[in-house]
């Protein structure tokens, strides 16, 4: 099982989790971050780091997560150090259905 980036990171784009990856497979876009899921080693020890819960483990109700995190990993740079989060991350954290919202 891997570890995916959900629809809580958009829009907020903590970068806490990047630094404790060991295996730097966080790729970041515009407005959030995904894991490539074929990089990622299952460790999970980003999840903890993400102070919105935004990264999850790969189950059958997050298969468009994993998709999402594959095919976005692919077009976006590797990221390997924290960054601060988005200027207004504070009022986005708990608004729900973002990824449709800002990024389709």
């Amino acid at each position: 099982m891997t570890y995916v980036v959900t629809d809580e990171c958009v829009k907020c784009k903590y970068t806490d989790c990047v630094e404790v990856c060991p295996v730097d497979c966080f790729y970041e876009g515009e407005l959030m971050l995904v894991i490539n899921p074929d990089e990622c080693i299952d460790c999970g020890v980003c999840v903890p780091e993400c102070p919105i819960d935004a990264i999850k483990e790969e189950s059958p109700d997050l298969i468009k997560w994993v998709e999402i995190n594959k095919e976005l990993s692919t077009k976006w740079p590797n990221i390997t150090a924290k960054k601060p989060p988005l200027p207004d991350a504070e009022n986005y954290k708990y608004e729900k259905n973002k990824f449709e919202k800002y990024i389709l």
